[in-house]
């Protein structure tokens, strides 16, 4: 499962070996923070799947790794199973137009990417859980702001 790291200019999906190798990527993947678009928590994320694995790999039902390649897109998908998952629309990326990855941090980033974060990089869990949460009066539910443009 990958690691996600948050800072005020660009999102890191932090690839353990196991998955770089499955994704035939060296590095993390470093997207600046201006390019997403949208970020959506999903349940099934092989329906979301299009196109072919170049460079990448694919068991069907089991795993989903590296760039995928459909007419006029490219996505880099990093999906496990049937696990909770996440969906990143980018805009203006150089490499993507978006990320699929299977991950239990998916509502911590969508809460994250709302908050003024440091300029170190830090863990998308770890910033919600130490952020201040703002509520609202007469209610005891967090209030989510989107972050300021």
């Amino acid at each position: 499962m990958v690691t996600l790291l948050l800072d005020q200019t660009r999102l890191e999906v932090v690839l353990s070996p196991i998955e770089r190798a499955a994704s035939f990527h060296r590095d993390n993947l470093r997207i600046e923070r201006e390019t997403i678009a949208k970020v959506q928590l999903i349940d099934d994320a092989w329906t979301w799947l299009r196109g072919v694995p170049n460079p990448g790999t694919h068991i069907p039902g089991i795993l989903a790794a590296g760039t995928w390649k459909a007419a006029g897109s490219t996505d880099f998908v990093l999906i496990r199973r049937r696990r909770p998952s996440v969906v990143v629309d980018l805009v203006g990326d150089e490499q993507y137009r978006r990320l699929i990855l299977t991950t239990s941090h998916g509502l911590a980033l969508t809460q994250a990417l709302r908050l003024d974060v440091t300029d170190e990089p830090a863990d998308v869990e770890e910033i919600v859980a130490t952020s201040p949460v703002p509520v609202s009066k007469g209610s005891r539910r967090p209030v989510i702001r989107p972050r300021p443009a």
